[in-house]
């Protein structure tokens, strides 16, 4: 994430306004970027989607703390001390092996209210609230945050992503020209997309396996994982998102949005052709 982070603010150096995007590129769409590796098929083995997935969540978390520490406005240090006091009891509960569902949902509601009011995003609680719900598998054989897991998910993936998609991805482009996406806010959005996340990605990556730090996704070339590194430049729902926090003014919505779907189209097509015709694959000759 500090990779595309980086590339933005080199372009934009010296502009105290364009300066406030920086995190814009960091962020990875997990919904379009599965989307796009689905379309590769069997072609990516199942490592390297256990990889992605795992790369996209975390990325996701990520985002979401760079926006309660970086966009947040106006601290309330009443409503933060009670957010703290909600955490504090979701450990209590979970460290006293509480397992029904009904107290980590009204601690839940009450932190994320207070959250709310602190003038942290309030996206923040429910990572928080996550962390705490056991784990543990219990007398009816799965976890508690599985079995919720699974109850939330016709709704998340028919009602909350929906909505947060059309609420947040707006693509109008009124008022763009040709020049206008050379703009540095533009440009830096869309270039560390492109070029940043793939460094980052792909870099700490490798990095990681030869220090000996993680494994290499099984079964998968160098080549296939760049195609990974590739895909994570799918900024869109997140990174427009950020963009609308880091520039409330509707007269930036047009440069950040060229930006983030320049950067994510040519991201898309470069990871589905890396992953789609890696050079180290062949097709199968016919028998």
């Amino acid at each position: 994430m500090a990779a595309p982070a980086m590339v933005y603010a080199l372009i934009n150096a010296g502009s105290e306004v364009g300066l406030r995007g920086w995190a814009i590129p960091a962020a990875t769409d997990i919904a379009f970027t599965v989307g796009v590796l689905a379309l590769v098929g069997s072609r990516a083995p199942p490592s390297l989607k256990v990889f992605l997935l795992a790369l996209a969540i975390a990325d996701d978390i990520g985002a979401i703390l760079i926006i309660a520490l970086f966009y947040a406005h106006d601290l309330s240090p009443v409503a933060l001390g009670l957010s703290a006091i909600g955490a504090a009891v979701l450990f209590g509960l979970n460290r006293a092996g509480v397992r029904s569902f009904a107290p980590y949902l009204i601690v839940g509601i009450f932190m994320w209210a207070s959250v709310l009011k602190s003038g942290v995003h309030a996206t923040l609680a429910g990572v928080v609230v996550a962390l705490f719900i056991p784990l543990q598998t219990d007398d009816q054989g799965g976890s508690m945050l599985e079995r919720v897991e699974n109850a939330l998910e016709p709704w998340v993936h028919f009602g909350v992503a929906p909505i947060f998609a059309f609420a947040n991805a707006g693509v109008s482009l009124a008022g763009f020209d040709l020049g206008s996406a050379f703009a540095p806010i533009p440009l830096g959005i869309a270039l560390g997309l492109f070029v940043g996340k793939q460094l980052g990605i792909f870099s700490s990556t490798w990095a990681a396996v030869k220090l000996g730090l993680a494994k290499k996704p099984e079964g998968a070339s160098w080549e296939q994982v760049y195609g990974i590194a590739a895909l994570g430049g799918i900024g869109f729902t997140m990174s427009l998102f950020i963009g609308t926090l880091a520039y409330p003014d509707p007269s930036f919505a047009t440069p950040v949005r060229i930006g983030v779907l320049v950067g994510s189209i040519a991201s898309a097509i470069l990871g589905y052709v890396v992953l789609r015709w890696p050079p180290t694959w062949r097709p199968a000759r016919s028998k």
